[in-house]
């Protein structure tokens, strides 16, 4: 499937917001005091290691609204992969809008490129499964749609976006309600015709339960990998599986392997490494 872009109503705020952020009171007065206003440069991004790019559309409106006469240009999408040293694009234009957007440029694409290459490596390590790896709602606030997007861009699926997008009925929920088939019961009444409804399950006899009372889809969480297996078989074709907790790429495989349709990480979004990346300018034109 291909990989849709973010509409740039969607970035532009979020971006925009970094920017008034870095620029605070009085501008960049660094770059304002040293470099002419007439000089132009060409500078490049380069990957310092190895990944897979994600938020250069972020990269690129943050040099555009620091400056319009910029440019940048790549030979690269979202969602390919770079070596260590690799150019990933060109910044051409006034010198000092390059310099004032680098930094906001850059914590969006390294931030994304370090989601979307930790996505990968879970991905990798599941090829040949049915399962597919999935996000959370651990997320930075207010880059939540960029960072499961970054998700997206390593091969990865979303998980809900919100609490109105799906019914998630976790432990706590289910601790308050007096268990999982009072919590289910009223959840189904109040839930829309298109809405579905997962349950957080510990045990085999919470899972028996969540069954039987039509759940559509089963949170199985922090079990060994031989309960896993074996709620796996009683829920194959009554319900979605889903598998959380400790997932890590040296793990996946044999999670995986159990059947699960769905292994969900929320350190993909809450504590990926950032992809090294940075600018170096190349040009500077006379002036």
């Amino acid at each position: 499937m291909p990989l849709l872009p973010l509409p740039k109503i969607i970035i532009e705020p979020l971006v925009r917001a970094a920017l008034c952020e870095d620029l605070g009171r009085a501008g960049d007065i660094t770059t304002d005091a040293i470099v002419p206003p007439a000089l132009a440069a060409r500078a490049v991004l380069r990957a310092r290691d190895k990944g897979i790019v994600a938020g250069l559309e972020f990269a690129k409106l943050a040099f555009e609204l620091a400056d319009p006469k910029i440019s940048l240009q790549t030979g690269i999408e979202d969602g390919g992969s770079v070596a260590a040293g690799s150019v990933i694009a060109s910044v051409i234009g006034p010198a000092r809008g390059i310099l004032t957007a680098e930094r906001t440029a850059l914590n969006f694409l390294c931030r994304l490129s370090g989601i979307a290459t930790a996505t990968a490596s879970l991905v990798a390590a599941v090829k040949g499964s049915k399962a597919r790896i999935v996000c959370t709602r651990k997320t930075t606030p207010g880059l939540r749609a960029a960072e499961k997007y970054a998700v997206r861009a390593g091969g990865g699926g979303n998980h809900r976006f919100g609490l109105d997008d799906a019914i998630l009925i976790k432990d706590n929920h289910i601790a308050i309600a007096g268990g999982i088939t009072q919590a289910l019961r009223r959840a189904r009444a109040a839930a829309g015709h298109l809405v579905k409804i997962e349950v957080e399950i510990e045990d085999p006899g919470q899972l028996a339960e969540a069954l039987a009372e039509g759940a559509d889809a089963v949170l199985l969480d922090n079990m060994s990998l031989d309960m896993l297996a074996r709620a796996v078989a009683l829920a194959r074709g009554r319900a979605i599986t889903e598998a959380s907790g400790r997932v890590t790429s040296a793990s996946a495989r044999a999670i995986a392997a159990t059947g699960v349709d769905l292994i969900s990480a929320g350190w993909l979004t809450h504590s990926a490494p950032a992809l090294d990346i940075g600018l170096d300018v190349e040009v500077r034109a006379k002036g």
